[in-house]
């Protein structure tokens, strides 16, 4: 992915909260392959032409997944994991303002982004096992996902979204 930011571990929607209760527990995940990119429909010329699928990919200078503490209208802890030091180590990381104690708010940037938990990558694995979540619908859930999480931290106008749709969209 493309920054230092954190990742599945603030991509708790509503809509995921359900997934997290319908998972299978499937232990930690191994590292992903690479998502190809897929294309929808039509020859490429005009109307209904040929339409790229979103790709996910993380945007630098965003931190909305470090945000831990984002209220009721998202999943918990004990909602998304069924490992007990999963729950507690997530718990763990969060400071007293709501946001990951790995956070670094000036830098917008994960101190320890090389070394950070499962949990907090975005990636087909780590969906599947969390949210059961195929790896066929990996980016359209992320991308909805990681929409959801900004809109509630910075809001629907934010640069942060704006960013990260031109991002996945590109």
């Amino acid at each position: 992915m493309l920054s230092n930011m954190s990742g599945a571990v603030a991509l708790h929607s509503v809509g995921l909260v359900s997934m997290a209760s319908r998972r299978r527990h499937v232990s930690k995940p191994k590292q992903s392959q690479s998502q190809s990119q897929s294309h929808v429909g039509g020859f490429g010329f005009g109307l209904g032409g040929q339409k790229k699928e979103e790709l996910w990919r993380c945007v630098e200078g965003c931190g909305a997944c470090c945000k831990l503490n984002k209220g009721p209208s998202f999943a918990t802890p004990e909602e998304i994991f069924h490992d007990p030091s999963d729950i507690q180590l997530y718990r763990s990381m969060i400071g007293p303002d709501g946001w990951c104690v790995h956070y670094d708010k000036t830098t917008r940037k994960c101190s320890i982004y090389s070394d950070r938990p499962y949990f907090c990558r975005v990636e087909p694995d780590v969906f599947e096992a969390l949210y059961g979540i195929s790896n066929k619908k990996f980016n359209k859930e992320a991308c909805s996902s990681c929409r959801d999480t900004i809109k509630a931290i910075y809001g629907s106008d934010s640069k942060e979204l704006l960013k990260f749709n031109h991002s996945v969209r590109s």
